[in-house]
């Protein structure tokens, strides 16, 4: 993403690390192990970080709260980076980066865990100093834009240090915009523009979810720089039922 390239990743509901493999291996960029929606907790979302880590597949999570634990747990379990719903206040956009960025950005509580090879990896090798850099860059805080308030505020909201980007949930948006399920609607359609807007005057990264082939390549050409694309279940499912028809068809 450095880089300029687009990346593409999809939810993780389903809870088996061979699904997880599978996804990895299918070639996606990230998948988001769902600690919001999915029966997950920080124990076995360390089983699926791991899954998804064997084929180079980037471990994102979906955090259940915006809490400190809810934070910390997932990263010291070696998630590299954090979708955050139901954002609504500064104060909220703060804590985040208290607790999840090390210093001098945030608080984040230090520990040898899973996630730095409990301080067996190289870059936690040289001093707490050049891994609380490390860790910091290399770590995503992506708060979920999905409340009217984070509308309202996006530009601040992007433009505070530690926040790297702004992820756009467009069914949770339409519906706090009084349009649930409206996503193509003009109004829904000026709000995800406006985040999508601020993200790249913040120089921030911009991320979307996309139901579809279609929408995915729509929200990459109006400039997102990531696609999270429905999510295993749904891709399992269709996938299954266009075999079907395709092996009965005529």
């Amino acid at each position: 993403m450095l880089a300029g390239q687009k990346t593409l990743g999809s939810f993780f509901e389903l809870g088996s690390g061979s699904i997880a493999e599978c996804m990895a291996l299918a070639g996606l960029d990230y998948i988001v192990i769902d600690n919001e929606h999915g029966p997950f907790n920080p124990q076995s979302t360390l089983e699926y970080v791991r899954a998804a880590s064997l084929y180079h597949t980037m471990p994102f999570a979906r955090v259940q709260e915006i809490s400190r634990p809810a934070i910390l747990k997932l990263l010291d379990d070696g998630v590299m980076g954090l979708i955050i719903p139901c954002v609504r206040t500064m104060e909220e956009i703060e804590k985040i980066v208290e607790y999840g960025k090390y210093a001098p950005l945030g608080k984040r509580g230090v520990a040898n865990a899973a996630g730095s090879g409990f301080w067996y990896e190289d870059y936690a090798q040289h001093g707490l100093p050049h891994y609380f850099e490390v860790s910091n860059r290399e770590t995503m805080l992506i708060p979920q834009c999905e409340t009217l308030e984070c509308l309202a505020h996006i530009e601040e909201f992007v433009r505070v240090d530690g926040i790297d980007g702004i992820f756009v949930g467009p069914y949770d948006l339409s519906t706090a915009m009084g349009r649930p399920g409206e996503v193509t609607c003009p109004e829904v359609q000026e709000a995800i523009d406006l985040v999508q807007h601020a993200c790249r005057e913040a120089g921030k990264f911009s991320f979307i979810y996309s139901g579809t082939v279609e929408i995915a390549r729509a929200n990459f050409a109006r400039g997102f720089h990531s696609v999270t694309f429905s999510q295993d279940a749904s891709t399992l499912t269709d996938a299954y039922r266009s075999i079907i028809r395709d092996i009965f068809a005529g």
